[in-house]
């Protein structure tokens, strides 16, 4: 009996001498990262806590997998753990990674569709995102998709972000639509959209937008014609660098989009516009300015007749050949 008794005391103290061991080896430091402060792990959706554990095993962030699934089920937290890619700090211990699993903080990627850009650019990005999966599905419409940085993690589909994309541009302009301006020279959303592509390409200066605005909203309303450059551009290459000067058989070459040779709006934005833009044309600045030209420090200068324009072009191409005489310039269009 006695020897029975010493058997299960022996046990007893070996048990708690592995739990002891366990729960030290548990809080323990992990190893150190063999690159950099970080070591990124992948799990897969799906992934048992078996499984995670020899992951994290094989990635060099935990030192015995065994100790890490029975703590993990100890605990209690085998169906916490997330799938995910996670940045696990150097030496973090197999109980600050189970914490940061349970959490499910995955890392954020980022994919940047700047102002200006035609849906098909958009597109091409997201094709190339190496983090994205699947297809990106047709091109959308122009002017459907809303420029911003979108955050996401890794297996998100393209398709998703081109969603993501869409839904943003609708929740934008249905916003903005509602608090617009009374007596505007356009009647739906889309027009609205169309004429903010146009004042997204003609100035990347967000504080003179509403003032371009301005002057279309006002020839509009005149019924004169808009004579922007960015509409030829895009009627002849679907908004891609011409590579040269606009040339005087391109400025009166009819497309449907050359607003040089049409009356009103064109059929379609001829880009991406972002909300600052679509917002001034919805609630331009109040003048009564019709042109503008460069100014020959990125912005412009604004006229409300022609003559004044003139005196203003004239200008400008002292401005440019003062310059010229120091680094040859490429010369803006001065025919609005």
């Amino acid at each position: 009996m006695m020897r029975f008794l010493l058997f299960v005391l022996l046990l007893l103290a070996a048990g708690a001498a592995a739990l002891a061991w366990g729960y030290t080896a548990f809080e323990a430091p992990g190893p150190a990262s063999k690159n950099g402060p970080e070591t990124v792990v992948l799990i897969p959706l799906g992934t048992g806590t078996h499984r995670i554990a020899q992951i994290l095993s094989d990635a060099g962030t935990v030192s015995n997998p065994l100790v890490f699934e029975a703590g993990a089920r100890l605990y209690g937290k085998t169906a916490l753990l997330h799938a995910g890619e996670f940045a696990i700090p150097s030496q973090a211990s197999m109980s600050d990674i189970v914490a940061i699993l349970v959490l499910g903080h995955s890392i954020q990627h980022k994919l940047t569709a700047a102002e200006g850009l035609t849906s098909q650019m958009i597109v091409d990005l997201i094709k190339a995102d190496p983090v994205l999966v699947g297809d990106v599905g047709p091109t959308p419409d122009e002017g459907t998709l809303l420029p911003e940085t979108y955050l996401f993690t890794r297996g998100t589909t393209r398709a998703e972000i081109v969603a993501r994309m869409r839904k943003a541009d609708d929740e934008v302009l249905s916003r903005l639509w509602a608090s617009r301006a009374q007596g505007l020279p356009f009647t739906t959303p889309r027009e609205a959209v169309i004429l903010a592509s146009i004042v997204e390409k003609e100035s990347a200066i967000p504080s003179e937008r509403r003032h371009v605005a301005s002057v279309f909203v006002n020839r509009l309303r005149l019924k004169m014609r808009l004579q922007s450059d960015p509409t030829i551009i895009y009627g002849l290459t679907k908004g891609y660098p011409l590579g040269h000067g606009i040339r005087q058989s391109e400025l009166t070459g009819v497309t449907p989009y050359n607003t040089y040779a049409i009356d009103g709006l064109p059929p379609t934005p001829i880009c991406n516009p972002g909300k600052d833009s679509i917002a001034a044309v919805l609630n331009p600045a109040v003048t009564k300015d019709l042109y503008f030209v460069a100014d020959g420090n990125g912005g412009h200068v604004f006229a409300p007749n022609a003559a004044l324009q003139n005196a203003n072009v004239a200008q400008w191409r002292k401005l440019e050949k003062l310059k010229s005489q120091i680094v040859p310039l490429s010369t803006p269009d001065l025919r609005r």
